[in-house]
């Protein structure tokens, strides 16, 4: 990994902060959760998204990932 690599996907991701796009996130061990959301917001090491379930308990969850998780591909997305 290197440091355009990440400048790289730093702002790919801003530009489309408050779009909506779906993520599949590594569990470990061959699991991957798949869900829907929006990207909130950036932060220098992290970004934010949050989740859109069907599950009331689920929804408006927000959860966070680092920028070497979508390199790394423990965390995958697609735009919507």
């Amino acid at each position: 990994m290197t440091q355009q690599e990440l400048q790289l996907i730093r702002r790919s991701i801003k530009q489309h902060i408050g779009d909506r796009i779906k993520l599949s996130a590594n569990q470990g061990r061959h699991r991957f959760e798949t869900s829907e959301g929006i990207i909130l917001e950036t932060y220098p090491n992290i970004f934010v998204v949050q989740l859109i379930s069907d599950k009331p308990e689920q929804n408006n969850r927000k959860v966070s990932f680092s920028y070497q998780d979508v390199i790394t591909r423990d965390v995958r997305m697609v735009l919507l």
